[in-house]
């Protein structure tokens, strides 16, 4: 055991700059991609979509414009991100949400965000469904979207 066995994933990757850079490599790629995951997974539900709630649409709302602005620059998010990676909206330090990407298992922890929705733009994310067609992949991600999680996760990054 080292100073980092119990520590949570997702402190791992928040701290990643800081770790030896012999532990780097293997956090970034492997407890990003964990902790990308783990996310991913909690903010899909069946017969979810529609608009976001709460606190979490007002924010949107104000930082981004607006529902309808938020889904085009998160798709662009996501249609843009070249090979491997992901879209977010994330919450930055200063409690504005913000649409971002990252490339391969990288997370928006890294730089001090935190991410409350993601979506895996890696090909293995849809290529059984979807083939090549990344575009149909992220329009369907809508109409799954758990906006209550998302707001879940909203007022932890705020509080």
């Amino acid at each position: 055991g080292t100073e980092y066995a119990d520590l949570p994933v997702e402190e791992l990757v928040k701290k990643l700059k800081s770790l030896p850079e012999n532990l780097q490599g293997p956090v970034r790629n492997n407890g990003g991609g964990h902790a990308n995951h783990s996310l991913f997974w909690t903010v899909m539900a069946p017969n979810a979509g529609g608009n976001p709630v709460g606190d979490v649409a007002k924010a949107i709302d104000k930082d981004l414009g607006g529902f309808d602005k938020f889904k085009d620059a998160f798709t662009k998010a996501a249609l843009t991100r070249f090979g491997s990676g992901w879209a977010w909206l994330s919450v930055t330090p200063d409690k504005k949400v913000v649409v971002e990407s990252t490339g391969n298992q990288d997370s928006p922890l890294m730089e001090g965000n935190t991410p409350i929705l993601g979506l895996d733009v890696w090909e293995h994310a849809y290529y059984l469904k979807y083939q090549n067609r990344r575009p149909e992949y992220i329009g369907a991600f809508f109409n799954v979207i758990d906006w209550n999680e998302v707001e879940r996760r909203y007022q932890e990054a705020i509080a």
